[in-house]
């Protein structure tokens, strides 16, 4: 293949784009495996428990900094499953722009609030 036909497509479209986006799948993932079970197990434990109780467990430290990652992991996890999703069945170029902001724009959002509302916890509001 003549050098300038290389040169002209290199680092354009998923070749470039597709393996970090793999990569962060992956990742995300395999953080979720212990976060997911360690939600659950938190789940489990604070069923019985009052508002007040549950406040003050997710008021501790370590509680505060595993919500905290298991909210980012799920959040972002989500959001490069719905951009495959996007990707691969929405085929025209116009609509497939909006949804993928949309997606990006409202897991960003969502992963705020949830972290917020974590953050406000543990400080105490």
């Amino acid at each position: 293949m003549n050098t300038s036909v290389k040169a002209k497509h290199k680092d354009l479209g998923s070749a470039k784009e597709g393996v970090t986006h793999w990569w962060w799948q992956r990742l995300t993932a395999t953080a979720l495996i212990p976060l997911s079970l360690w939600f659950v197990y938190a789940l489990a434990t604070q069923l019985s428990g009052t508002d007040a109780m549950t406040l003050e467990w997710l008021s501790a430290p370590l509680n505060t900094v595993l919500m905290s990652c298991f909210i980012i992991c799920a959040y972002h996890h989500a959001q490069l499953g719905v951009q495959v999703v996007i990707e691969d069945y929405i085929h025209h170029e116009g609509w497939k722009f909006f949804w993928l902001i949309g997606v990006k724009f409202l897991t960003f959002f969502m992963a705020l609030l949830a972290l917020y509302s974590v953050l406000k916890a543990f400080f105490g509001g």
